[in-house]
């Protein structure tokens, strides 16, 4: 079998499709047969074919030619028949289309197919049968069926064959749709009592290789007495129906008349044509109307041509053409079909992106099959004519996922028609979230207070960004930047929690050591790469009461007592010392009042509630005991408060042998020198029995070394031993003996002080009552060179 292929490519300049391609092939190709090198045709790569996931697109999916990525050709699917697949239209022809992918390309392909002789011709009756006057004259006409054949051009019908030819011959008359009228005309005349039947076969030949036939046969009946036959009154009738008429409809009335008389001029009218033209119209046998037995459908078929007989009783006949032309009704709806198309468009797509491609079909003709499209309005989507019928979705300006997630886009077609027919489908496009948002805190910065002391671990506040991303590029995690506070890294006094954003103390806080501190938290999102901002956070930490007053002066030191001179000419308000306390917390917690707890005399002293200052209230007399003690409460502002007490001593006297002796007497009384007593002697007791213990010891050593000597005649001398500082101990063994004593006076008598002093060394006169001793404390500065300094001792061992 011969194939021929016609080549045609040509671009175009509208829109997406790029090219057209036609081909041309016979039908009955076997399975598998090339039909053409689409890709060499295309100018495509086959690797493009393969990574665009190229495919047929058909309207009708009838699959009868297929695509061979991996060759680059195409085949042929399954067998293709002329005959079935476009009946009597010529050319016959498939159209398709080859579409491609990423990026979103389609070819326009033609495959023409070609007609073979594959089909003979027949005849819808076996046999036909005619009642022929034997008085009819030569020339008479007798209008036989004509042959089908289902192929075309020369494969089809192309002669008739009328054997034997005694008394008729064929007569062929060609018609403007390249059929034949085919005529048995009467050449000799008819002689019943010679032959009352006549046989005659008919035979139709197509032009084929090889040349086919059919046959049918012809039973003629002479009858006696009828020469006239009907006759139409013209040859060819016209007549115009709309589509979807009612059945019944009466198209048109054909009249034949009969020079005869009675029942030889009764004439019949019938429709000789085929039966797909009988489904359809049908004519009175007897007043030569025609009409609609069927549905007309201007889309398959656009006009007919009817053959209508009028036959009389004699059976002479005659013959007219009726061409009936059908007139277009606005009948079809635009029929969209979506040829490819995206459900999930990504935010950041670029203009002109095709979504989707769209074909457009109306099945009407002129202004009813006129289509225009257009889409919803304020979306960013347009809607592009690529060709009469094709249409592309596109991109028309940015997308944005959080603004629109989400499109339902209506396409909506209608005709030009009166009234005009619309469909419309609509396409829902999801946009993908691309990470381009970073995560935005609630606030700009933030503030959070944590009263000191706090329990570590504790929650602190929350800090809260939001991504207006979706998915993992919103999700947001908390990061801890890395700082310092005061040297130490931020993440010893706090931590966050990556998930919720929540702030923990990692330590307990002191608000005397630090008072506030700054840090920062960034907010990442999961995206890739990830997006990220910072905020600034500020920790102030609240003070409690947790410290009480700390008294500065007078120094209490344990058991000593530390003595205020006041002389007895002075006057009220005499300054005689003053309490200096601090408290290292801030705030009313800081805020001290000083009170007198308890005086020896509460007459004579006062302290000053905010500033801690001892004065006296009265002149001192000479009735004044020496001896004043004085206990003074330092209390804070706090809730609930703190206090510290001090005793401050106060001698009243004009001299310093006074104030020694009242001094001494006021540091040992009763109770005390019974004890001092106690202690005495026992102090006494236990120096006699070690003072006892060493000699025994010393004898005994001093026993052993002299027998040792004389076991081995060793002549080294025996060392006595004897305690530490043995031979200071004077009798009892708790004291030195060796004291320097330095004195002092100066010219003014109410500074009179007895100073005790070493080299570079300044004290105050301390007594401690546990003991009855002197004792000092160095200070950096002498007390002497400030007004009413208590009493001073220095003492150098």
């Amino acid at each position: 079998m011969t194939r021929q292929v016609l080549l045609l490519l040509s671009l175009l300049c509208i829109g997406s499709v790029l090219g057209q391609v036609s081909y041309s092939i016979p039908e009955e190709m076997a399975t598998g047969s090339l039909v053409g090198n689409i890709a060499q045709d295309l100018g495509l790569d086959i690797k493009r074919l393969i990574s665009g996931k190229a495919q047929i697109y058909t309207r009708n999916n009838e699959g009868y030619v297929e695509l061979s990525r991996e060759r680059g050709v195409l085949l042929v699917k399954q067998r293709i028949d002329r005959e079935a697949l476009c009946i009597q239209t010529t050319p016959c022809a498939l159209h398709f289309q080859i579409i491609l992918e990423n990026p979103m390309e389609f070819y326009t392909v033609t495959v023409q197919i070609t007609d073979i002789n594959d089909n003979a011709p027949t005849f819808e009756k076996n046999e036909m049968r005619f009642k022929i006057s034997e008085s009819a004259i030569n020339g008479a006409k007798f209008t036989l069926e004509r042959a089908v054949d289902p192929d075309v051009g020369i494969n089809g019908v192309q002669n008739y064959i009328l054997r034997p030819t005694d008394n008729f011959a064929l007569k062929l008359h060609n018609i403007a749709d390249g059929n034949k009228n085919v005529e048995m005309v009467l050449q000799t005349p008819l002689d019943r009592e010679k032959q009352e039947h006549i046989s005659l076969v008919l035979t139709a030949v197509d032009g084929g290789e090889p040349q086919m036939s059919g046959t049918m046969q012809i039973l003629i009946t002479v009858l006696d007495v009828n020469d006239n036959a009907p006759v139409f009154t013209q040859p060819v009738y016209k007549a115009t129906v709309t589509e979807n008429s009612p059945r019944g409809t009466i198209v048109t009335t054909v009249t034949a008349s009969d020079a005869d008389h009675g029942s030889n001029g009764n004439i019949r009218y019938s429709i000789t044509d085929t039966s797909d033209v009988r489904k359809l119209f049908d004519v009175n046998d007897e007043n030569g109307e025609v009409f609609l037995i069927g549905d007309i459908d201007f889309e398959k078929s656009r006009n007919f041509q009817i053959n209508v007989l009028a036959s009389d009783v004699g059976g002479l006949t005659d013959s007219c053409k009726l061409m009936v032309d059908v007139k277009d009704v606005n009948d079809n709806r635009p029929d969209i079909n979506i040829m490819s198309k995206t459900n999930v468009i990504s935010e950041d797509a670029k203009l002109n992106t095709v979504v989707t491609m769209i074909n457009i079909e109306d099945l009407d003709s002129g202004e009813n099959g006129n289509v225009k499209c257009h889409i919803t309005d304020d979306i960013p989507f347009l809607l592009k004519t690529s060709t009469n019928d094709f249409y592309s979705l596109v991109t028309d300006s940015d997308l944005d996922r959080e603004v629109a997630s989400q499109y339902n886009i209506t396409v909506t077609c209608s005709d030009e028609g009166v009234p005009s027919l619309s469909s419309s489908v609509t396409l829902t496009l999801q946009i993908s979230d691309v990470n381009d948002n970073a995560p935005v805190f609630e606030r700009s910065s933030y503030e959070a207070y944590i009263v000191e002391n706090n329990t570590p671990g504790l929650s602190i506040f929350t800090v809260k960004a939001r991504d207006a991303d979706w998915n993992q590029n919103a999700r947001v995690s908390y990061i801890l930047e890395d700082s310092s506070v005061n040297g130490v890294p931020v993440s010893s006094y706090m931590s966050v929690s990556a998930d919720s954003g929540v702030i923990h103390a990692v330590r307990s806080l002191d608000y005397e050591q630090i008072k506030d501190f700054k840090f920062c938290i960034k907010a990442q999102d999961g995206g890739s790469p990830p997006l990220s901002s910072n905020v600034s956070v500020t920790v102030k930490i609240q003070d409690q009461n947790d410290n009480p007053p700390q008294v500065l002066y007078p120094v209490q030191t344990g058991g000593s007592l530390v003595a205020e001179i006041v002389p007895r000419s002075a006057d009220v308000s005499y300054l005689v010392t003053k309490v200096v306390a601090v408290d290292v917390d801030s705030g009313q917690n800081a805020w001290l009042s000083y009170k007198l707890q308890k005086a020896t005399d509460r007459a004579l002293f006062e302290v000053g509630l905010q500033n801690g200052e001892i004065r006296t209230i009265r002149q001192v007399t000479d009735k004044d005991a020496v001896k004043q003690r004085l206990t003074v409460i330092v209390e804070d502002n706090g809730q609930p408060s703190r206090s510290a007490t001090v005793i401050v001593n106060v001698a009243v006297a004009d001299s310093f042998p006074e104030v020694l002796s009242e001094f001494t007497d006021f540091t040992h009384d009763k109770e005390y020198n019974d004890n001092m007593t106690f202690y005495l002697v026992l102090a006494l007791a236990v120096v006699s029995f070690l003072f006892i213990t060493c000699l025994v010891v010393i004898i005994s050593v001093k026993i052993y070394r002299w027998r040792q000597a004389r076991f081995y005649h060793s002549n080294l001398p025996v060392i006595p031993y004897y305690p530490p500082r043995y031979s200071d101990t004077l009798g009892t063994g708790t004291l030195q003996h060796v004291y320097n004593y330095d004195t002092c006076r100066t010219t003014d008598s109410r500074k009179s002080d007895l100073k005790f002093s070493g080299p570079g060394t300044q004290n105050i006169l301390i007594m401690d009552p546990s003991s009855g001793t002197m004792q000092r404390i160095q200070s950096e500065k002498s007390i002497l060179d400030e007004p009413d300094s208590p009493l001073e001792v220095s003492v150098q061992k």
